[in-house]
């Protein structure tokens, strides 16, 4: 399994931003993938994941409203607007195995990727 993040970078506070999370090495419809960020000093919150299945999709409620996470083929995109300095973090994609009848869960991921770094500031 393999995981790559990409897309962060330097936005202003209000902006928007998209991040791409390319996957490959497994076989896509068994697993579902979730994006989390970790801001310095705090620790790992999820953000959200979607089912590349059937794309049933599930949000942190903080992040509910301003993210969006949506999925093309081996590609999982979370768009990101009205952001906020407090969205600075490094943001890291990751992947579970995910059994029939089962919706996504932001918990207990198996796979990771590298982040990428996003940072809101003027």
């Amino acid at each position: 399994v393999q995981l790559q993040a990409s897309g962060g970078g330097l936005v202003q506070p209000g902006g928007s931003l998209r991040l791409t999370c390319l996957a490959s090495g497994f076989t896509l419809e068994y697993y579902a993938i979730g994006w989390f960020r970790q801001a310095p000093g705090n620790e790992r919150e999820g953000v959200s994941c979607i089912s590349l299945r059937d794309g049933v999709t599930y949000y942190a409620d903080s992040m509910k409203g301003r993210f969006a996470i949506s999925r093309d083929k081996n590609k999982v995109y979370l768009e990101m607007n009205t952001l906020k300095p407090e969205d600075t973090a490094v943001y890291y994609c990751a992947a579970d195995p995910l059994p029939y009848g089962k919706k996504c869960s932001l918990a207990g991921m198996d796979y990771w990727g590298k982040g990428t770094l996003v940072t809101v500031s003027s």
